[in-house]
C-alpha cells in the first residue's frame, strides 16, 4: 500500500511521506482481528500488490437487501479492484447487479432499512441515482450534494445507530442538513476530525463503534451518549483517503 498516484486530497496531504507499508499492514490485521473477536466473519479477497486502495473494499460494491451491487470506478487505478470482486461472486455463485455506465462507489451509499442517503460526488452521478431508485422501487433513495473536496459522503456522513448519526455540516448544502437532522440525532464533528476521517467509524451494531483514538473530543461525546467506544489505531492507512467504514464492505446484516 502506497501512495503513487494521488488520486484525493488526503492522499495529496501526504504524499511526501506516504505510508509505512509494515505498520499499515499490522493495523489492518488487528481491525480484522477486532471483527473476528465479536464473532463476526471476515473474507479477504485475493490481494495484488500493485493495487493500492485495494484495501478500501467498501467502495468497490454493495448490499441493499436481497441485492448486491457492484459499483462503477471513476478513477482507472481502481477499475482493476472489480476484476478480483467479480471473481469471488461468481465462484461464490452470488447473484449481483452490476453499474455499467453511470459512475457510483459504495463510499457514497449509507444505508437505513427503506433509506438510501447517496452523496453526489466527483466520484458518484446523479445518472446513477436515478439507475439505482429504478432498482429498488420499495425504497426511498435521496441524493446529498457533497462539496467538490469531500472524496465520498461517508466522510462526513455516518449512521451509528437506529437515531444517531456523525456528521460535518459544512460539506454539504443547508438543504441537505435539515433534511437528515429530521431523520437522525445529529453529532456534528470539527473540521480537524473530520481532516482525521472521524465520521468514518465502523458501527458494530449494539452501540458498539470501532474509532480512531486521534478524534478524542467526538470518542469522549459518543461515550457520554452511551456508545461503546473500541480505539483502534490507523494512522497509517487513513493517509490514502480512508478508515475503518471504507476498508469494510458488509455482505449481510442482521438486526
Amino acid at each position: 500500500m502506497q501512495i503513487n498516484e494521488v488520486i484525493n486530497q488526503t492522499q495529496a496531504y501526504y504524499v511526501n511521506d506516504n505510508i509505512n507499508q509494515t505498520k499499515a499492514v499490522e493495523q489492518h490485521s488487528n481491525l480484522i482481528h477486532h471483527m473476528e473477536s465479536i464473532g463476526i466473519e471476515v473474507i479477504k479477497l485475493n490481494e495484488l500488490e500493485h493495487l493500492n486502495e485495494q484495501v478500501f473494499t467498501r467502495d468497490i460494491g454493495f448490499t441493499i437487501g436481497n441485492t448486491f451491487f457492484v459499483s462503477a470506478m471513476k478513477e482507472d487505478i481502481r477499475k482493476k479492484e472489480q476484476n478480483i470482486l467479480l471473481d469471488w461472486l461468481q465462484r461464490n455463485k452470488v447473484a449481483y447487479f452490476p453499474f455499467e455506465t453511470a459512475s457510483i462507489e459504495g463510499g457514497d451509499v449509507i444505508i437505513d432499512h427503506s433509506k438510501v442517503w447517496v452523496g453526489i460526488s466527483d466520484r458518484t452521478s446523479k445518472e446513477a441515482v436515478a439507475v439505482l431508485q429504478s432498482q429498488l422501487p420499495n425504497h426511498e433513495v435521496s441524493p446529498i450534494k457533497l462539496r467538490k473536496d469531500i472524496l465520498h459522503l461517508d466522510c462526513i456522513f455516518n449512521i451509528i445507530d437506529a437515531q444517531t448519526a456523525l456528521i460535518y455540516p459544512p460539506a454539504m448544502d443547508s438543504d441537505a442538513y435539515l433534511m437528515l437532522k429530521e431523520e437522525y440525532t445529529l453529532i456534528e464533528v470539527t473540521e480537524e476530525e473530520q481532516f482525521h476521517l472521524g465520521p468514518n467509524v465502523l458501527s458494530l451494531g449494539n452501540k458498539h463503534v470501532i474509532s480512531l483514538p486521534e478524534n478524542k473530543r467526538m470518542n469522549q461525546k459518543l461515550t457520554e451518549m452511551g456508545f461503546r467506544i473500541t480505539e483502534v489505531p490507523f494512522s497509517e492507512i487513513i493517509k490514502s483517503g480512508g478508515s475503518f467504514r471504507c476498508c469494510t464492505l458488509p455482505l449481510i446484516r442482521t438486526s
